[in-house]
């Protein structure tokens, strides 16, 4: 775009980012009338006969999507003049002092995962040239504009949206677009009416909003935003909420915390002690796998593009360079194929897991989920395998889908630092690197050691600790963040343009257990049991004793089919095991059958706001 090539420098940006036009007032807020008043309004280009004629709300579109760029140009001009400025002697580990220049240099909203990107841009711009980058037009070229028309920049006589009378799941699109290739007068400009399905996702009662048109494929694609009436939801005074832990193999672990107090009057976290997980390591191995085959698929069509351009029998027509530019079509297709499979399946697993989550706060009826902040998580000194896999995480999307259902339901998303939410323990507060005295015939301290259940598998799965737990480490890392979420409410910050919220200091405290009580059909919402077999024996036990002895008194054993299979030889007994425990028929239920989730409680019915 001419506009957007024309204000790329540093004075451009500079004077966008001063926030006053020419005529010393201060800029709107629509991009296209901050353009104006800076005086960079678009003009259309010259046609062969003569110049074009276009609309004042088709040039507002094109300042829209220009004003969007340069704007976001702006605040990575910030954070790079920033890191410039407060340069490190080692970039790849600053020091506090270091860190609090950064800070104090960077504009408002600036994140680790930002400057972090700007740091290595530094480094590799310092490198090929020898000093560091002094603006982000420098280290950058323009920004590609893509092919999307922005329809939010127009009013009603450009275009206009609506449901379709007749069926209310279509949308009827009507756009004032040019029938001819170069319109020389506005007669040559007609209404077009576009039809397009509303996805099934978007509530009868939203309000429709303008859409984006954009090419792809080689069709007209419509980005159809919409809004609908939510709760306002608070930052503090909640009293039960979900902690929400990010795990390597199981994705999710969650518990319930309950904020109360102890006899002495002080703040007390407590919990059931109910592991929630979502256990999505089938499904994460399927991406992992596509995108290996991805990656191969990649390398092979670089390979031929190679070929294609170095060929030495690269004449016009040659059977060579035709076979290549064949080879190179299929493998072009295949990639755009297992890169749709790939986005599918991560939208799916990641929409799957925030409805998991919210339905399990619903049904213990929790205001607030918190969940560890891992936006600057770093995955240094690992395997090479390791990096692909934690790079591969879908945890953004997974937050995203979060946030978005659960301020549908009226529940806070509130983000708690990570820094030693594995590493103390949930009852005493004991850190892995702190000593501590032990009761006789016990260890010291806190620590992870290898998960009772899979003695012979690498890592440390578990967390033992002097003070009597035993407990998953993922399950204990939930509680620590359930309790730092309740105890640090005081220490909560709405950001003002996002309305993320997030937990600006850790207060730490130890989390009680409740203890196990029996769960009765009769008891409150929440508490319903599953329907379990019985603890005794219904039935007394046989008077004869078999082969093998009596078997002794327990719960009622499985129930066998024992069917007859005809042979040659005669009739062979088969066994087939048909009745399972009703908790295992609850746990593997999900989009994916290499998804394996802990269900909500039975008896309770989840609340709704999807008006």
């Amino acid at each position: 775009m001419r506009l957007l090539a024309e204000h790329w420098t540093p004075e451009g940006l500079a004077l966008l980012a001063a926030g006053v036009g020419v005529d010393d007032r201060r800029l709107p807020g629509k991009g296209w009338m901050a353009m104006r008043r800076l005086g960079w309004a678009s003009t259309p280009p010259s046609a062969a006969g003569g110049g074009l004629v276009v609309s004042d709300r088709v040039r507002r579109i094109a300042e829209e999507h220009a004003a969007r760029l340069l704007r976001r140009a702006v605040h990575h001009d910030g954070i790079l003049r920033a890191v410039v400025e407060s340069w490190p002697v080692n970039p790849a580990r600053r020091t506090v002092m270091e860190w609090q220049a950064l800070w104090a240099a960077a504009s408002d909203g600036a994140s680790k995962v930002e400057v972090r990107s700007h740091t290595r841009q530094a480094v590799r711009f310092l490198a090929g040239h020898g000093q560091l980058p002094r603006s982000v037009t420098e280290a950058e070229a323009p920004p590609h504009v893509s092919g999307q028309v922005l329809l939010a920049a127009a009013d009603r006589q450009q275009v206009t949206h609506a449901r379709n009378p007749a069926d209310p799941t279509r949308l009827t699109l009507r756009v004032l677009l040019p029938a001819v290739e170069h319109p020389v007068s506005y007669r040559d400009w007609e209404w077009v009416v576009l039809d397009a399905a509303i996805p099934a996702s978007v509530p009868a009662r939203a309000a429709l909003l303008a859409p984006t048109l954009r090419v792809r494929d080689g069709r007209v694609r419509v980005d159809l935003p919409f809004t609908r009436n939510a709760p306002l939801v608070r930052a503090s005074g909640h009293r039960r909420a979900v902690g929400v832990d990010w795990g390597y193999n199981t994705l999710l672990t969650a518990t319930t915390g309950r904020l109360g107090e102890d006899r002495r009057g002080r703040a007390r976290v407590s919990t059931t002690g109910r592991p929630l997980t979502f256990n999505a390591a089938g499904a994460t191995a399927k991406l992992l796998r596509l995108r290996t085959q991805r990656e191969q698929i990649r390398t092979r069509l670089d390979h031929y593009n190679r070929l294609l351009n170095g060929h030495p029998n690269s004449g016009a027509g040659s059977c060579s360079d035709v076979a290549l530019t064949a080879k190179r079509d299929v493998l072009a297709v295949e990639h755009e194929r297992v890169c749709a499979r790939i986005r599918h399946l991560g939208g799916a697993l990641a929409w799957t897991a925030a409805r998991w989550t919210v339905e399990h706060a619903l049904t213990e009826h929790a205001t607030a989920i918190y969940i560890e902040d891992l936006t600057s998580m770093e995955t240094c000194g690992l395997s090479r395998a390791l990096h692909r896999r934690l790079g591969g995480h879908i945890r953004g999307q997974v937050f995203d889908a979060l946030t978005h259902l659960a301020a549908v339901e009226g529940i806070a998303v509130i983000t708690v630092p990570a820094r030693g939410t594995s590493a103390g323990c949930p009852r005493c507060g004991r850190h892995t690197a702190t000593a501590a005295i032990a009761a006789p015939g016990r260890r010291a301290g806190f620590r992870h050691v290898t998960a009772p259940d899979r003695p012979t598998s690498r890592g440390h799965k578990w967390s033992v600790c002097a003070c009597g737990l035993s407990s998953d480490r993922d399950h204990a890392a939930a509680e620590r963040i359930a309790a730092r979420g309740l105890l640090s409410q005081a220490h909560t910050r709405r950001h003002r343009k996002s309305g993320q919220i997030r937990t600006v200091k850790t207060v730490d405290g130890p989390v009680r257990r409740l203890p196990k009580t029996r769960r009765d059909q009769n008891g409150p919402a929440g508490r319903t049991k599953f329907p379990l077999m019985p603890l005794r024996r219904e039935t007394p036990a046989p008077a004869t004793q078999s082969a093998v002895g009596q078997r002794p008194a327990g719960r009622t054993p499985q129930t066998l089919n024992i069917s007859t299979t005809s042979t040659t030889g005669g009739q062979v007994p088969t066994t087939n095991l048909r009745h399972r425990r009703t908790r295992d028929r609850y746990a593997n239920r999900g989009f994916h059958h290499h998804v394996r989730a802990t269900p909500p409680r039975a008896g309770t019915v989840p609340r709704r706001n999807l008006s």
